[in-house]
C-alpha cells in the first residue's frame, strides 16, 4: 500500500519537526494532497491512524486539504482550474497548459497543544 509509506513519510517530517516537543503535545497535522499527486486520502488517513495507534502520538489527527488541478496555458497566459482531466485550457481550448498545481504532497502545518 503506497499510502502507508506516504504516512510513514508524514510521521518522520513531524517528529523531525517537532523533536524539542512531547510527542503527546502534538495534536493535528495538515498536509495538502493534490489531485495529481497518486495518494488517496482516506486511505492516507487510516494509514496514519494505523501507525500512530499504541504510540505518544495516537491522538495526533492527520487533516487532509485536497487541492485541485490548476493550468497555466501558454497560447493565452491564463491560469484555470482544471476540472477534467481534458488537459487543454479551459478558456481559450488551447493545448500548450503546464499544470502549477494539483500535485502537491506537503506537510503545511503541525499543531502543538499550548502548556497550560
Amino acid at each position: 500500500m503506497h499510502e502507508l509509506s506516504v504516512a510513514e513519510s508524514i510521521l518522520e517530517i513531524v517528529k523531525e519537526n517537532t523533536s524539542d516537543v512531547l510527542p503527546s503535545k502534538v495534536k493535528r497535522v495538515k498536509v495538502r494532497l493534490g489531485e495529481l499527486a497518486g495518494v488517496v486520502a482516506d486511505s492516507l488517513e487510516f494509514s496514519f491512524t494505523a501507525i500512530t495507534a499504541g504510540t505518544s502520538l495516537e491522538k495526533c489527527s492527520l487533516e487532509v486539504e485536497k487541492v485541485g488541478i490548476v493550468v497555466k496555458c501558454g497560447d493565452c497566459g491564463l491560469e484555470s482550474p482544471l476540472e477534467r482531466f481534458a488537459f487543454k485550457c479551459p478558456t481559450c481550448g488551447g493545448d500548450h497548459v503546464e499544470v502549477i498545481s494539483g500535485d502537491d504532497l506537503q506537510v503545511v502545518e503541525i499543531e502543538i497543544a499550548d502548556e497550560g
